[in-house]
């Protein structure tokens, strides 16, 4: 089963130190990366950046499709105004199937702002505690927000976006 986690850094650049950690955790095979996004909201900046972390996960297994539509709605839809409202209520309602809820989207919207950054993961197999060990300095800057997919989620998911 996958795990969709999103982790929210006080800073910039805290999203980019992780996948550096990440990456060398996926080599020690303490955790499996099938896919990762990452936000950066620099503060002077209107709205944040999005790219797909391909140096974690080569081509990923969703593709650019979902993380674009993903961070579309939850990110840059607020900015384009009541025109597209409809639009939006669509994506969110199609993106439930996955196991992500409006509640999920709010939070994002709320959590992840100027100065800050994220990193959306897909994750399979943990090892918790070395995990947990290896970003514990991390932990006092960043929150974790988790959604477990089911394993029909996973699937629909990974049908409907893998490449």
């Amino acid at each position: 089963m996958a795990t969709l986690t999103v982790w929210k850094f006080d800073s910039e650049d805290g999203s980019a130190q992780a996948i550096q950690k990440l990456e060398a955790l996926q080599k020690q095979k303490l955790v499996q990366v099938f896919d990762a996004a990452e936000v950066i909201w620099p503060q002077d900046s209107q709205k944040p950046r999005t790219k797909q972390a391909v140096n974690l996960v080569g081509s990923g297994a969703l593709g650019g499709a979902f993380w674009g539509l993903l961070l579309g709605l939850i990110f840059f839809m607020p900015f384009l105004g009541a025109a597209v409202g409809a639009a939006a209520g669509a994506l969110g309602g199609y993106f439930r199937d996955y196991g992500i809820n409006d509640d999920f989207i709010r939070d994002m919207r709320e959590k992840v702002t100027r100065g800050s950054s994220a990193l959306f993961l897909l994750t399979g197999q943990v090892t918790v505690d070395k995990v947990r060990d290896a970003f514990k300095d991390e932990l006092n800057h960043a929150q974790l927000l988790q959604s477990n997919l089911s394993e029909a989620q996973e699937a629909k998911l990974r049908e409907d976006f893998a490449s």
